[in-house]
């Protein structure tokens, strides 16, 4: 992802997150609402994430409640659990609001100014943690060479599951991304999207 056509990815990604961003600033406010007056914690999350010049925060709306760490603290099999995946079936840190936040993807829309700032694309490889990046080994390359994306090949595509195979899969995922990236592919991953995200289902 060199030159022009990095160039051009840039340029689409930036016009179609002003625009969204526009469109979708109410929905934001009153999702970021509802989350406020549920427990009053913060209504936004910063993840801290791997990006192409580095560690950024992503942002996110809030769908944990506001003692998720201590949940995991006090629980050993799901930290065990968590530390295999990097996720939790079941999840019970997840609050009501913030299960159908995720389900749909909304929690997501934050994101949208990470893309504007450069930090992400609309399309690219799974959004990780700087703790998970040991887990992609040789394959490391791919943070240092595309942003990662508010959907990609991973979101669309693949089988569903859990344990360390899984995640194996979804490495796999984001390496065929990076390794075969085109515009054509990223129109066909966002075209694919939206029935993804109307079905409920999550990437794997």
């Amino acid at each position: 992802m060199r030159g022009t056509r990095r160039a051009l990815k840039r340029m689409m990604d930036a016009t179609a997150a002003a625009v969204l961003l526009l469109l979708t600033a109410p929905l934001i406010l009153v999702l970021a609402l509802l989350i406020k007056l549920q427990d009053g914690g913060p209504a936004f999350y910063r993840r801290r994430v791997v990006g192409l010049r580095g560690e950024f925060d992503a942002f996110k709306l809030r769908t944990m409640r506001v003692d998720a760490d201590d949940v995991l603290g006090r629980n050993p099999s799901l930290r065990t659990q968590f530390e295999i995946n990097f996720k939790l079936k079941d999840d019970p840190r997840v609050t009501r609001l913030g299960a159908y936040l995720r389900r749909t993807s909304l929690d997501e829309l934050p994101q949208l100014w990470n893309v504007l700032r450069g930090q992400m694309s609309l399309v690219g490889p799974r959004m990780i943690s700087p703790a998970e990046l040991s887990k992609y080994a040789d394959a490391a390359w791919i943070f240092r060479s595309v942003w990662p994306g508010l959907t990609g090949y991973w979101q669309v595509a693949g089988p569903r599951g859990s344990g360390r195979a899984h995640y194996q899969r979804r490495v796999a995922m984001d390496l065929f991304y990076a390794k075969n990236w085109s515009l054509g592919l990223d129109f066909k991953i966002l075209l694919k999207t939206p029935p993804r995200i109307v079905r409920g289902v999550e990437g794997p």
